[in-house]
Order: C-alpha cells, then structure tokens, then sequence
C-alpha cells in the first residue's frame, strides 16, 4: 500500500507513542493531576506529546497539541497547514483501564482535516485516512509493517447493520442526548445503542457499527480531527448540529460546535 510521507510519520508517531502510553498503562504508575479545566493530565499524555511533536517536527508543518494548546490565536491564524493532535484522547477511560483511549494525530489544510490517525493502543485498532486515498482499519496493529500484511481495511466498503444503531458516550449522556435518541427512535422504530470512549465513537461510524454519533457536550477541535478525517473520507459526514456545515478547524476559540456523525 502506497502512503503519502506525512501519513507514514504521522502513523508511525501514533505506534510509538502508543507503545509508550502502553508502558505506563501496565505499570499503574499514572501520576494523575487536574488541568485548569479539571480535566485530568497523566504522565502517559505528557509522554506521547513528546513522541509526537518529536516525529511530526520533521515535516516541517507546525503543531498543535493539547499538550501544547497555549499557542496564541495571533500566531497560527496564520497557518495554512498544520497538525493538530491529541497525544491521548480518552484519559478517562485510561485511568479507568477500560482501553477506550485513542491517539489522535490529523493534518489540517485551510481549515479542513485532510488526514487523520486515530490509534487505540490498548486494543490494538489502528484507523487512517488521507484525502483522495480513502479510510482504513488495521486490527491487531504491531508495527507500522502490519499496514502491508493483508490486514488492512477499506472501511467505505462496510456495510451498516439492519437495525438503526447510535453511538452515545460513556462519560456523556446529557437531557439534549436522550432527546435527540427519542426523535431518532420515533422515526426509525427499533434501535439500538452502543457506548464507546473517545474518538473511538466516530469511527465506530466509519467502520460500519453505527448509523449515527450525536455530540451534544463539548469537545475541543483535537478530539475530533483525526477521526473526522477517517469518517470523511469513508464517506461519512461530521457536522455541525444547528448549522449542518462540516467542522471547521483553527478557530480563534478552539472549541467544537455541537455535532453530528452521520454515515450518509
């Protein structure tokens, strides 16, 4: 399979990274602290930050991480082209040790993600996507060799079940949420549900599991680039739940409208 050099980087990071946030995973040493937003911060996310940057520093595009997000709006509305990454999405569900956490590393170009990784170390689950090359999924991910070993998937070729299924979250079932679930049951009939932690969500669209993704809660642009990216190119629309305008990327606020995955 023929990558572009920045996908090949940018997944090569996520496998690294990965492994390392593994290490820490095993060994139950997390030195948990809160951000100013009380969100929590673990070694794991300081460690993958520093992998990351450390490979994606080499394509000369510049990075935005949530580990390094006090970067002023002055100095990148001016970026064309840059990588926006979240070095573990899901810290939650690391602390939890549920394995629900991803790595999410996207490229953005004027505004809209053009490539995306999203990899979920504790489970093996390897997704990426590029612009005019497609969505795939690589299951059982040990190296970045696995890409070329068969077990690659086009995710655009999956098929959806028969039975309306919604992804909600773990950590954020809201009144707006089982609203939105009523008026989709109303019109759909059957349904089913399916919790899942972080961008894992999205791609759960992507690949075929789930009709549809409602966001009603915040979420910042790094939680939602990459896997934009791989529900983009698999066909897929994330999109603004008032407006119904694809997500826009390098706001001067850097927080998500609320949204919607859909899978047509």
């Amino acid at each position: 399979m023929k990558i572009s050099k920045d996908l090949e980087i940018a997944i090569k990071a996520s496998l690294v990274a990965g492994r390392k946030i593994i290490e820490i995973y095993n060994s139950d040493d997390f030195d948990v602290s809160e951000k100013s937003d009380n969100s929590p911060l673990t070694i794991a996310d300081k460690e993958s930050h520093k992998i990351i940057v450390d490979f994606l520093s080499k394509t000369g595009h510049p990075i935005l991480s949530e580990e390094g997000s006090e970067i002023d709006y002055k100095k990148r509305k001016s970026w064309d082209t840059f990588w926006l990454v979240d070095p573990i999405d899901g810290t939650k569900e690391f602390i939890k040790k549920n394995g629900e956490f991803t790595v999410n590393i996207a490229l953005i170009e004027n505004h809209k993600t053009i490539l995306g990784v999203v990899y979920a170390p504790a489970l093996k689950v390897l997704y990426f996507a590029e612009e005019n090359f497609g969505s795939f999924k690589v299951n059982n991910v040990s190296s970045f060799e696995c890409i070329n070993e068969g077990k690659t998937q086009n995710i655009k070729e999956s098929s959806y079940p028969d039975i309306y299924t919604m992804v909600v979250s773990k950590s954020h079932m809201n009144h707006e949420t089982e609203y939105y679930v009523s008026e989709i049951k109303n019109s759909e009939g059957e349904i089913e549900l399916k919790s899942f932690g972080s961008s894992l969500k999205i791609c759960k669209v992507a690949d075929g599991e789930a009709h549809c993704y409602p966001r009603f809660g915040p979420t910042m642009e790094w939680d939602t680039a990459a896997a934009h990216a791989v529900a983009k190119y698999a066909g897929c629309r994330l999109i603004d739940s008032k407006s119904k305008k694809e997500l826009l990327y390098n706001k001067e606020n850097l927080l998500n409208p609320f949204f919607l995955v859909l899978s047509n």
